[in-house]
């Protein structure tokens, strides 16, 4: 199951990087609409930690 959702959330978190890269003003160093911008960065980030989360669970690497 969580193999299969990998690449849906490898999708997402390419869908979010565009749209926040899109969103910034690089001459003003501000985002087009603050509120939104900042919750496209909580739900990256979240989906960068599952990524990677799953990744470390996958690789077969257990921590003690």
């Amino acid at each position: 199951m969580k193999n299969t959702l990998r690449p849906a959330l490898v999708i997402i978190a390419i869908i979010l990087g565009v749209v926040i890269y899109k969103h910034f003003d690089f001459r003003t160093a501000t985002f087009k609409d603050p509120w939104l911008d900042g919750i496209y960065i909580i739900t990256f980030a979240a989906v960068i930690f599952a990524l990677a989360r799953s990744k470390k669970q996958s690789s077969g690497h257990v921590e003690k």
